[in-house]
């Protein structure tokens, strides 16, 4: 095995990002105190486009494709990124060596800093909510069909600030995001999953490298948290066998209750006027076999008439 004496660390340059790449960054140092590490910033195409929504732009994969080719050219050693922002199917030589503990996976409901009261279900009818995200559009709209959704992209202090400035009644942010960038206090409400079902791998941190390179692997192997990994690979096989992305509302959450995998999934239509949910429970040595099968539960009800629809425009 090649040992190396620096470890290069790809991650995109927002505070959260960095945040991430400063925290794996600072556990690979205690592992390998005697490696020198550096942080590589590449801006990706999805930090690019703020004007238009990602849905209308390819999704995911916008956000990790530079990086990925910056690791597989060797200019990067590894790459820090969110799970909800990871694809599916990664490029052939490189894998996710560890996924680390998660943080709160649920959505956070925040209102300006002159109203920090109330809920998403008492908001007044009409209010201006802010979020680019489908998945999140159409389950507010399936509970609050009155409500005015406005496509709301940016930082999270951006978003902050546009909320504190008038331009939305309140706000809708990953309650992790928000923590890890010690803004918790903002937090008006944290939504309970029964109401928004969390995004695919939310508040998961996942560890890209090439499959072999043995001496990266051998280290970042050491912050992989087998319970996060086992119910993010639950939700990724859903999200697989849905050929899902951006452009579908769906949600996936798994978590492990005892000694039992739960996976709760759902696929919606963009308005919120039809949204097909269900659970299921079983053993976590099944994990992607379960999220293949809740997707297939899904299908059988109806959710690919939603996704052919969706497909069609």
């Amino acid at each position: 095995m090649k040992k190396k004496n620096k470890i290069v660390i790809a991650t995109r340059g927002s505070m959260l990002a960095l945040w991430q790449a400063e925290w794996i960054q600072s556990r690979i140092e205690s592992i390998v105190p005697h490696v020198k590490t550096e942080l590589m910033k590449i801006k990706t195409t999805g930090d690019k486009i703020l004007d238009v929504p990602l849905a209308q732009v390819g999704g995911k994969g916008l956000f990790v494709k530079e990086i990925e080719e910056a690791i597989l050219r060797g200019e990067a050693d590894l790459a820090v990124h969110s799970m909800k922002d990871v694809p599916t199917e990664l490029p052939e030589g490189l894998h996710l060596s560890a996924i680390c503990e998660r943080e709160d996976p649920r959505d956070a409901f925040i209102t300006p800093v002159s109203d920090n009261t109330g809920s998403l279900t008492v908001l007044s009818k009409g209010a201006r909510v802010g979020t680019s995200s489908l998945r999140r559009i159409c389950q507010i709209l399936n509970k609050r069909p009155d409500l005015n959704i406005m496509q709301l992209r940016g930082n999270v202090d951006t978003r902050l600030r546009k909320l504190d400035e008038g331009e939305f009644d309140a706000i809708i942010l990953a309650v992790a995001g928000v923590k890890r960038l010690g803004r918790e206090e903002r937090i008006t409400e944290k939504i309970s999953t029964e109401i928004s079902l969390p995004a695919i791998g939310q508040g998961a941190v996942g560890v890209e490298c090439r499959s072999d390179d043995e001496f990266i692997n051998e280290i970042t192997g050491k912050l992989n948290h087998e319970e996060t990994r086992i119910s993010v690979s639950a939700e990724r096989a859903f999200l697989k066998k849905l050929e899902g992305g951006c452009q579908v509302p769906l949600a996936a959450y798994a978590y492990i209750e005892k000694t039992d995998l739960i996976i709760d999934a759902l696929v919606g239509s963009i308005d919120g006027g039809t949204l097909i949910r269900d659970s299921m429970k079983g053993s976590p040595h099944q994990a992607e076999s379960m999220g293949i099968a809740i997707a297939e539960k899904l299908l059988s009800r109806g959710a690919g008439e939603i996704l052919s629809e969706v497909y069609a425009k």
